[in-house]
């Protein structure tokens, strides 16, 4: 399993936290002492190597090998900073759960990312803790990262506390949104993702169930979460992006294709949104995961049955209609959504 290059801080749960280098760092660090204490020292002048001189140049090489052993770093104990609570959501790999910082007394949402069930997928936390230490306190519409720590077993993300659900289970609740409710919400998230893609930053799996409230009440802020897929690159790169990621009825179509993508898989993610806020359905759902890509690849979707789309203004049809554009170089961009009348 690959070692995670986390700057750990705190302790939290049951396990040691490590401070300084790790102690796969310190094994790594003694093991490269090992091989150069054994490999034959270099002449001076000459660059080369020097001739070995029988058993006392292999006494030298292991002293000096037993006293690098000596001197690597070792791992240091923190105190504990946060108690835990209760838990407040689970996934395949983590565990979401409430948690209290002894010293200020305040809560926070600690997600516990268990190291051995992310055997391969270490990249999604590296991206996740890149991203959010990068724009996290610059805009009120995404989640905050607080601290970030690894133990033994686990890794560690301390953020904002969000108790008001997911925009998914509201969409469940409600059957779907009054239009100035639903535009409301969206304009706050593409408020966020015009902020994440100035700073570099493509989603790549904006969905309901990431976009998180913050409080229970109904005006609440509305947050974007889970960075794991997530990328931060260059204006120059933003369409070189090939691998197939995110949530299929939320995919863009250059996304199945595999041409490159950017920027503008967000925002054909948000129009599947808007459709999904204003009718409670989403305009791609097919019997199969094949029909369900065609119907993407094609933008075959329609605003129907009338009797759910009867009270949309053509606005919020002209919104959708400009997300959900297939030649991504023709879709809407985050900026222009937030100037148009929906």
């Amino acid at each position: 399993m690959a070692a995670f290059s986390l700057v750990p801080s705190n302790y939290l749960g049951s396990d040691r936290a490590i401070s300084g280098p790790t102690r796969a760092a310190a094994d790594d660090q003694t093991s490269l002492g090992r091989r150069r204490a054994a490999e034959p020292a270099l002449d001076i002048l000459t660059g080369r190597p020097r001739r070995a001189k029988g058993k006392r140049q292999t006494k030298s090489a292991d002293k000096m090998a037993s006293e690098q052993a000596a001197v690597s770093p070792q791992p240091a104990i923190q105190p504990c900073r946060y108690k835990v609570g209760k838990t407040l959501g689970a996934g395949s790999y983590s565990t979401v759960k409430e948690c209290v910082h002894i010293d200020t007394g305040r809560y926070y949402a600690a997600k516990v990312i268990n190291k051995r069930l992310m055997a391969g997928r270490e990249h999604m936390v590296r991206n996740e803790i890149a991203v959010l230490k990068k724009v996290s306190m610059g805009h009120q519409n995404i989640l905050t990262l607080v601290d970030y720590f690894e133990t033994m077993n686990n890794l560690y993300l301390v953020t904002d506390l969000a108790l008001g659900g997911e925009l998914f289970d509201r969409i469940c609740r409600k059957g779907s949104y009054f239009e100035s409710d639903a535009a409301g919400l969206i304009r706050a998230t593409l408020s966020a993702v015009a902020y994440l893609h100035d700073h570099g930053i493509v989603h790549r799996d904006l969905k309901p169930e990431n976009l998180l409230f913050r409080t229970p009440e109904d005006n609440a802020d509305l947050l974007i979460a889970d960075f794991g897929l997530s990328r931060i690159m260059d204006e120059s790169q933003f369409h070189v992006l090939t691998t197939t990621c995110g949530t299929p009825g939320y995919m863009a179509p250059e996304i199945f294709k595999k041409t490159g993508h950017g920027k503008p898989v967000d925002l054909w993610a948000l129009g599947v949104i808007t459709y999904f806020l204003l009718c409670g359905y989403t305009p791609f759902d097919r019997d199969t995961d094949f029909e369900e890509m065609q119907a993407i690849l094609k933008a075959d979707y329609s605003f129907a049955p009338v009797e759910y789309w009867r009270g949309v203004s053509t606005h919020a049809k002209d919104f959708i209609e400009r997300c959900l554009t297939i030649d991504p170089a023709r879709r809407v961009t985050a900026h222009e959504a937030l100037q148009h009348p929906f």
